[in-house]
């Protein structure tokens, strides 16, 4: 339906009577359904497992839409899995084009990673494709499409790997909550939009009232960030204007619910399916136990917020003592909509949703230019303003910030900024979240359970840029996309390797490499937290060590699907030297 159409409708719909208009004029998530949906993921187990791939049509708090479904569902069916097993699963393709599954997460052989064109063919239309690998690890995880923009359309899944030893987390129910956005418009046509016009579903700019009340940005504030052609709203590029957020396939209205009986401990397993969307995790007047981070356990950290990136997973386990209901909120990151779910004793029970917060604002320290240390536009001389012209012509000179052997990313089209001050934003909460009045996680509170299997010093450094331009949506490696690489970022069998991954862009980057965990560079040696995504911030560098311990060629890439598909992807290939035996 067009825009001019659904405005048509709701305007004829006034005219059915007050209470009718007033209730379709809310937003979906303030609205009520006040039976709620008691409802658990389908779930498939066992030594042979089959997954069929195909279209369905699909309905989102009431309104009918297309999806690509697993088993005819919205997400596909969870998995559940035993450490120590041998999976077997059968996937055939009932659609009229090629796809895939990737085990996100999962330690197993590269042909069976499941991304076209690096570690298998594809599941053409018509056949299946049988991948079979040892399970070696337990935790939580998901799967999902590696084919075109079908993870948009609805291809994914929740993965649920049982520990062969006692679980050292101890709880008395288990929900699996995968959080995704949905668009009736087509991932294609979304894309399209991107590429035509910067900003293009960003409904929430700057205006004069802003101004006035003191909302947005000062006046020369704004002076500056126009004189380099960016928005510091622009937060997201694909928001609520077109997204509705779901849980576990549900939209707000639908209001999926999960019930507990007071003083359980209850485990909630977030997976963020999101295609674009960076999620705020809050459940009000329940604390968050923080226990596992993409799969594998940390030592707890009570938290009452947490930002989850896209592709990440992080268990939590909550204890609610009152017979009560609470909300679950999933804030997107640019807040132009949420994802809501009730958890209750009993069904039918709701409780007040709470209103969207006010949207962040991009500041200086998101373009990696905060030389006040503040995050502020005012530099209180020339200099930053110099810094501003340079970025603005989209020219920085590599060897200012790294010395003359600095990398090199190759200046043209595709990269629109060099960040000159890159820092280390581990430690800092997500955007719009350092001012909440509450405890928000940051990867800094991670500490591994379990000591690191590797502490060798790494051998080598090897430092990526990713960059891109916002107005021209192109998206990159040190300045290159996928298209334009000819060679693999090469690694060697067990070598041990410190990567850092410095954002050029104004965009927060969701950095996952396949086949591998990685000891983010926080907490104590040792106990570094070992993930498989990590978002780098606007403006910001992350460090983590890698152990090449796997051989073959893995994709490496941003997990932002658009950003993926405009070219911000490579291969690692890990291969033995010379005379080595794989």
């Amino acid at each position: 339906m067009s825009d001019i159409a659904r405005r048509t409708l709701l305007r004829n719909a006034s005219l059915l009577g007050a209470g009718l208009a007033m209730t379709g004029l809310f937003p979906a998530w303030a609205r009520s359904n006040s039976g709620g949906l008691v409802r658990d993921l389908p779930t498939v187990s066992g030594a042979d497992i089959k997954l069929r791939i195909g279209h369905s049509s699909w309905s989102v708090d009431g309104h009918m839409g297309h999806a690509v479904t697993i088993n005819g569902t919205v997400p596909g069916p969870l998995i559940r899995l035993k450490e120590g097993q041998i999976a077997r699963i059968a996937v055939t393709n009932d659609l009229d084009e090629d796809t895939s599954i990737h085990w996100h997460g999962l330690i197993l052989p590269f042909q069976m990673d499941g991304v076209p064109g690096v570690s298998f063919p594809g599941i053409k239309p018509g056949e299946t494709f049988v991948y079979e690998f040892p399970v070696v690890q337990s935790g939580t995880y998901w799967y999902h499409s590696h084919s075109g923009l079908q993870e948009q359309e609805g291809h994914y899944g929740p993965i649920v790997i049982e520990p062969k030893d006692p679980d050292p987390v101890a709880y008395d129910r288990d929900y699996v909550v995968v959080l995704s956005d949905f668009a009736f418009m087509h991932p294609h046509q979304i894309f399209r939009k991107l590429k035509q016009q910067p900003g293009v579903f960003n409904f929430q700019k700057e205006t004069v009232a802003g101004l006035l009340a003191g909302r947005d940005q000062a006046f020369k504030d704004r002076v500056e960030w126009a004189k380099m052609r960016m928005d510091p709203t622009d937060v997201s590029d694909v928001t609520g204007s077109v997204y509705t957020f779901l849980i576990n396939g549900h939209g707000p209205d639908d209001n999926w619910t999960a019930l507990f009986n007071p003083g359980e401990r209850v485990r909630l397993r977030f997976v963020n399916a999101g295609a674009m969307t960076i999620f705020n995790v809050r459940i009000p007047g329940l604390a968050m136990t923080v226990v596992q981070s993409d799969g594998l356990n940390v030592k707890p950290v009570e938290v009452d917020e947490f930002q989850i990136s896209i592709a990440e997973t992080f268990d939590v386990i909550i204890q609610p003592t009152e017979d009560r209901a609470f909300t679950l909120v999933a804030e997107a990151v640019d807040r132009s909509g949420m994802g809501r779910a009730t958890l209750a004793p009993r069904p039918g029970m709701t409780a007040a949703v709470p209103p969207l917060r006010a949207r962040p604002l991009a500041t200086m320290r998101d373009m990696g230019m905060d030389m006040s240390g503040t995050g502020g536009m005012d530099h209180g001389g020339d200099e930053g303003g110099m810094v501003m012209d340079e970025m603005a012509m989209g020219v920085m000179d590599m060897s200012m910030r790294n010395g003359d052997n600095a990398p090199q990313v190759i200046l043209g089209p595709g990269v629109q900024t060099i960040s000159p001050m890159p820092v280390d934003r581990t430690g800092e909460p997500g955007q719009g979240l350092d001012d909440v009045g509450h405890r928000v996680l940051v990867y800094s509170d991670l500490e591994a359970l379990d000591p690191n299997p590797d502490t060798r010093t790494p051998s080598r450094s090897l430092e990526l840029h990713l960059t891109g331009n916002m107005e021209r949506f192109m998206w990159s490696f040190d300045g290159e996309t996928y298209s334009e690489i000819t060679k693999a970022i090469p690694f060697r069998l067990n070598e041990r390797v410190r990567v850092t991954l410095v954002n050029d862009s104004m965009m927060s980057h969701p950095m996952h490499i396949h086949g591998h965990f990685f000891d983010l560079l926080v907490g104590p040696k040792g106990r570094h937290p070992r993930k498989h995504t990590v978002n780098v911030a606007p403006g910001g560098k992350v460090s983590f060590d890698l152990t090449a311990d796997a051989p073959g060629d893995w994709a490496f890439h941003c997990h932002m699907l658009y950003h993926m598909h405009a070219g911000m992807f490579r291969v690692v290939s890990v291969r033995p030297l010379a005379g080595e035996g794989a």
